[in-house]
């Protein structure tokens, strides 16, 4: 028996790389999609700013410079957005659901910070709001928070979810190579961007974990409130120092939640060698769950990327396609309805000191932290003097945020300065 076949018309919002990659893999998938769905996809019309400007393996008919060839073509019912940034994609995708097309995005940016506005656009249009690739590329840990663990109570989210930053810190770590001269090599080989603001101040892994901690936690997140530090000011002492003690460094975005707070954050980490996470690396994404009935979980694959974003991408427009019912969250997403967000959270922190070479200095510094109550694990002198001047190395026991601030605050600069103070988790 033969099974009917039915035509999809696809509309792109954009056709740059990931509007390409998505392009040829649906038509290198078009046999597999007929046999196993009944489904034959046609990417009807792609906008883009310039027709004459436009990539070459594409045929030309399908490029618009209107929008509204989109929006206003009936035939057209998924619409796949592939503009990037805040806007105007979020008012293209908001106009396009309020026209009752279903959305599929891989923007984060756009996602997270208008995630209230989609949402409303997508009620009001009855359409399907769809982002599995906006995090973690292939990985499907939107698929994982919104359907395997639907039932379970998440406590913890935590992941390498910027591949841009997980390339640097292992080659900085391999090699005892700079931060800068690894940037420029990553740059050459197109593992980050001309301009790497995004990925190395945080701000991409800052988008991505706001949206893993609204589904985690069944509540919006702002983008805004998430506490956001990059990897720029990260040495090869810091990190030859932590692989001495058992640490091996990454830029995690780590969101957890208690009974009283919730608290979201990106920044520089140290993880026990032994930790799950700590063993990711290149450019491999991942990101460990921690809940109460399902325990322990980590998902782990490409993060990023033309063809793990366009798989994903594709697998969302299936759904689209296929589901009985739109999208929805499983929580209200307003601009209201939002989480707030404690700058107190409690970890361990290692921390570098320039101190002057003398006596009395240590039990100086010592008492300035137990006035704040923080209790320190491990104090260690590294090197000869220079210049009267050495380094020390401290690990404090898990404690208050604002109190490690209160008590680097009260250092004596004179004979005590701080070099860096990074995040511990166990």
């Amino acid at each position: 028996m033969t099974m009917t076949q039915r035509t999809v018309y696809l509309g792109f919002l954009g056709c740059g790389n990931i509007g390409g990659g998505v392009y040829h893999l649906l038509e290198r998938m078009q046999d597999d999609l007929a046999v196993r769905f009944g489904l034959r996809f046609v990417v009807k019309k792609a906008l883009v700013k310039s027709i004459a400007a436009a990539r070459k393996d594409i045929p030309a008919e399908v490029y618009t410079e209107s929008a509204e060839d989109i929006f206003g073509d009936p035939e057209i019912s998924v619409v796949c957005e592939f503009m990037g940034g805040a806007e105007p994609a979020a008012t293209f995708m908001a106009e396009a659901l309020r026209r009752g097309k279903h959305v599929v995005t891989a923007n984060k940016v756009a996602f997270a910070n208008h995630w209230d506005r989609l949402q409303e656009a997508a009620d009001a249009g009855h359409a399907g709001l769809y982002y599995e690739a906006s995090v973690g590329g292939v990985i499907p840990i939107i698929r994982t928070m919104t359907e395997a663990m639907e039932a379970d109570r998440v406590s913890e989210v935590m992941g390498i979810i910027n591949g841009t930053t997980n390339y640097i810190l292992t080659r900085m770590s391999r090699e005892v190579s700079s931060y800068a001269s690894v940037l420029a090599d990553a740059q050459k080989l197109g593992l980050a961007e001309p301009n790497p603001s995004a990925d190395v101040e945080g701000t991409d892994a800052a988008c991505k974990i706001a949206i893993l901690a609204s589904l985690a936690f069944h509540g919006r997140v702002r983008v805004d409130s998430v506490y956001t530090e990059g990897i720029t000011k990260v040495t090869v002492e810091d990190i030859a120092f932590g692989r001495e003690m058992g640490y091996t460094l990454k830029l995690l975005a780590i969101a957890k939640r208690t009974a009283e707070t919730v608290e979201v954050r990106v920044h520089p980490t140290f993880l026990p060698d032994g930790h799950p996470l700590a063993r990711v690396d290149g450019s491999l994404n991942a990101v460990f769950l921690r809940g109460e009935s399902g325990k322990d979980i980590m998902l782990q694959g490409r993060g990023a990327g033309e063809e793990p974003t366009a798989t994903a991408v594709v697998g969302n427009i299936l759904d689209a396609v296929l589901s009985s019912r739109p999208a929805r969250p499983t929580f209200r997403v307003t601009a209201e309805n939002a989480f707030a967000i404690t700058d107190n959270w409690v970890t361990g922190f290692s921390i570098r000191l320039r101190a002057v070479d003398q006596p009395g200095v240590l039990s100086r510094v010592s008492e300035c932290f137990a006035r704040e109550g923080v209790s320190i694990a491990t104090m260690m002198q590294k090197g000869a003097a220079e210049d009267g001047w050495v380094q020390l190395v401290l690990v404090t026991h898990p404690t208050h945020e604002q109190s490690l601030r209160a008590a680097l605050a009260a250092l004596d600069n004179a004979i005590c300065v701080p070099q860096s103070v990074i995040r511990v988790e166990e």
